[in-house]
């Protein structure tokens, strides 16, 4: 039986549409399914990936100032929880009413969150098992105001109109009086950057092949994902890293019955994350309908967390 009658809709149209561009093109997004939720938190922890632990020590020092900031009792609002590892301090400072999670992956926001309760036990926790980046509806959590929490720089996968879409659905998403706690990537030197892509363990290159996999998997694909490898580069004009799965040699496949062929030196583009300086990111967060109210960052400045509030929404005209 063909596999790719079950998969997810969007998966199947995302990808044929991506393989049949000249610049082959796989969407960020379907790299997390459960195994590559899993390899993503591992490379959090690899020496080489300075964003994760650089941002945890941010929150960790400025903890106080943040919750005085934002104040207590509000509806935190994760946008792609993962493992949650960061959440726990902003809980602890600001003592919200309900924390909803949203994540892709089902299966690891579920395993997620039963460490995370037990550290939180009278926390009300709502999951919410779907894409962040559309438009959603919110379980009904009363009228307190909301606080978007937006960690890890995953804002650098979008592309500045859609990185401005995402803002302003979030935005609406939060609804009124809300407020946007979002982890940002500073502009440095490749020397830094394209190792913390391309790591000397190779955790890296398993999580960018293992989308080859999933797509195997859930498509029906045959791809030989032993004839591709894993590469990061440094777009200085970009001003973002780049992840692609090269093609080592001349092959054709099949995904979903449709037939793809790549030359050998081809690429599959699977990921940006764009590094910004501190104006890019104001505009970037102003043009996406919010006001920048406070910034965080670290010694080194190489990492920024920025607290924004959402700009008033206009009636008529």
């Amino acid at each position: 039986m063909n596999t790719a009658t079950k998969a997810d809709p969007a998966f199947l149209a995302e990808v044929l549409a991506g393989l049949s561009a000249r610049q082959k093109v796989v969407p960020a997004r379907w790299l997390y399914d459960h195994r590559g939720s899993e390899l993503f938190e591992a490379i959090t922890a690899l020496p080489e990936y300075y964003p994760t632990r650089t941002e945890h020590s941010i929150l960790e020092r400025h903890a106080k100032d943040i919750a005085e900031r934002v104040g207590r009792g509000r509806v935190v609002i994760e946008f792609g929880s993962g493992s949650s590892t960061k959440t726990p301090l902003l809980l602890s400072a600001i003592e919200p009413e309900a924390y909803v999670p949203i994540d892709v992956s089902g299966e690891f926001l579920h395993e997620s969150l039963q460490v995370l309760s037990r550290s939180f036990p009278g926390l009300p926790i709502h999951p919410v098992v779907g894409d962040f980046t559309k438009p959603m509806q919110l379980p009904r959590l009363g009228h307190s105001p909301r606080l978007g929490f937006f960690p890890g720089s995953t804002i650098g996968n979008f592309v500045a109109p859609e990185a401005v879409d995402l803002l302003r659905t979030m935005a609406t998403t939060l609804g009124d009086a809300a407020q946007l706690l979002i982890g940002v990537d500073r502009i440095k030197g490749p020397q830094v950057l394209v190792p913390a892509y391309d790591d000397a363990a190779g955790v890296t290159a398993q999580f960018n092949l293992n989308l080859l996999d999933r797509i195997n998997r859930e498509l029906s694909g045959t791809i030989p994902v032993g004839a591709f490898r894993h590469r990061a580069i440094w777009n200085d004009d970009e001003a973002r890293i780049e992840m692609h799965l090269l093609a080592t040699r001349d092959l054709s496949f099949e995904v979903a019955d449709h037939v793809f062929r790549m030359r050998a030196g081809e690429t599959i583009h699977t990921e940006n994350s764009i590094k910004y300086g501190t104006r890019d990111v104001r505009v970037l967060l102003r043009a996406g309908g919010w006001t920048p109210v406070a910034e965080w960052t670290d010694a080194q400045q190489l990492f920024s967390v920025v607290l924004a509030e959402a700009n008033p929404r206009r009636v008529g005209p």
